[in-house]
């Protein structure tokens, strides 16, 4: 099938590179000729496991294009996926001027009866909207063509996300016209052979269910720092608790891990965005509200400990923390609302200086803080450790999950550990005389 997909962004160009991948012909528009033109020499503006070798062999393979014209992008294609940013203004709108953008830029240039499909993360009524917009550039030009909008929402974890959209455990499909729903049905079919995964529905439908999944699992992570919270207090161990609880079919066991918080650039927005819905609707939306309320707090609870542990925040004033991990989580280079920025900016704050290390992160991080002075690069997780009077562990990527302890308690100043990942076991650590200091342990 002939598609296009419009944003190479994260999910624009994932979506665009697996489409190619199933033998699809695809032209991924962007109006970045600065990117456009990376991409055309193979080189991947974002890091994702197994991306950039997808894109070069399907552009190789002529199956994968890459254009800034929007006549070229839809002439021949059937399907067209809009895949650009919707980022959160301050009060939380999901902003979608660049949605309806396309949307006009659709209406004006096409010339065969399309299936426009909503991958962007919208809004309840976005579709509504991308129908008028292409309706009424379509009036300007006197042209009557026929054309379907679908909402197809993205589950795609970061990390992840080639294995994710390659083996979906399920493709929602918003639609109400069947010819489309069709053609869309038989787009995903290689993507679904194995398993029937195809949840049809009502495209407003399909709009709310990715909001709703990303706060059901923002919920989880909540909940479980709030008990984690509570653990520490009452003597309890959350790694207990969270196995106890996890092993109930009725709950399950994914995203029960207590934590300094989640970040990224999809539950933060979604979570505001769905605030904002339930305001326009007249709906409260407490249970979210209290979601987003515990993650901030829970942000900084790692430096809480810090504080605690050293009698107090002037106690802190000229230590030396390493870092270990600055990406909100492993397998990523994204520091959007990473709990990391939040710790770095309260440890500096307070006096102290940060020698941090992530394999590809640090670099965003140091921008996204202003370049401070306290905040120092190191080449590797031992590194980070030398000359410092204590580690924080924010980010689990694999290389922390085994490290050296014996050498760890040699360049420790004062031989403490906080684990803002609960990725150490206690008992592991005590014989090297390094204290850990956990999350609800």
């Amino acid at each position: 099938m002939d598609i296009s997909v419009i944003g190479a962004g994260y999910v624009g160009l994932v979506t665009a590179a697996c489409f190619a991948e199933m033998g699809n012909v695809v032209t991924c528009l962007d109006n970045n000729p600065g990117k456009l033109e990376s991409l055309r020499q193979g080189q991947i503006p974002i890091f994702e496991p197994g991306l950039e070798e997808m894109v070069l062999r399907n552009a190789q393979a002529k199956r994968l294009v890459f254009t800034d014209s929007y006549v070229h992008a839809l002439d021949k294609a059937e399907v067209v996926f809009i895949a650009v940013g919707t980022p959160s203004g301050s009060d939380g709108v999901a902003d979608l001027q660049y949605v309806m953008q396309v949307a006009g830029e659709i209406g004006t240039h096409m010339q065969r009866p399309l299936v426009v499909v909503d991958k962007s993360t919208v809004p309840v009524g976005t579709a509504d909207q991308v129908r008028g917009g292409i309706a009424k550039a379509l009036a300007a030009r006197g042209a009557q063509i026929d054309f379907a909008v679908v909402s197809n929402p993205e589950f795609l974890k970061e990390g992840a996300a080639i294995e994710d959209f390659m083996s979906p455990n399920r493709i929602v499909i918003g639609s109400d016209d069947k010819a489309a729903t069709q053609t869309l049905c038989n787009l995903y079919r290689p993507f679904s052979r194995n398993h029937e995964r195809f949840v049809l529905m009502d495209v407003r439908s399909a709009e709310l269910t990715k909001y709703a999944a990303n706060a059901m699992l923002a919920a989880r992570i909540s909940f479980m720092n709030e008990l984690a919270n509570l653990s520490d207090v009452v003597g309890a161990d959350i790694e207990k608790v969270r196995l106890g609880i996890g092993s109930d079919v009725r709950i399950g066991s994914h995203f029960l891990y207590a934590g300094v918080g989640y970040g990224g650039s999809c539950f933060p927005k979604d979570l505001k965005a769905l605030l904002h819905t339930g305001t326009q609707a007249g709906v409260s939306m407490d249970m979210v509200r209290a979601i987003e309320a515990v993650n901030e707090r829970q942000k900084l609870i790692l430096v809480e400990k810090v504080k605690a542990f050293y009698g107090g925040a002037e106690a802190v004033k000229g230590k030396v923390f390493a870092l270990w991990g600055v990406a909100f989580k492993p397998n990523t280079d994204d520091i959007r609302e990473a709990p990391s920025l939040v710790i770095v900016d309260a440890l500096l704050k307070l006096g102290a200086t940060v020698r941090a290390y992530d394999p590809l992160a640090f670099d965003a991080a140091w921008q996204q803080l202003g370049q401070p002075a306290g905040l120092v690069r190191a080449e590797s997780a031992m590194d980070a450790a030398l000359g410092a009077d204590a580690l924080l562990l924010a980010t689990e990527w694999k290389e922390f999950r085994s490290p050296s302890f014996a050498e760890l308690a040699k360049r420790l100043a004062d031989k403490v550990v906080f684990d803002g990942r609960n990725l150490y076991d206690r008992a592991a650590l005590k014989p090297y005389g390094l204290h850990h200091v956990g999350i609800g342990r």
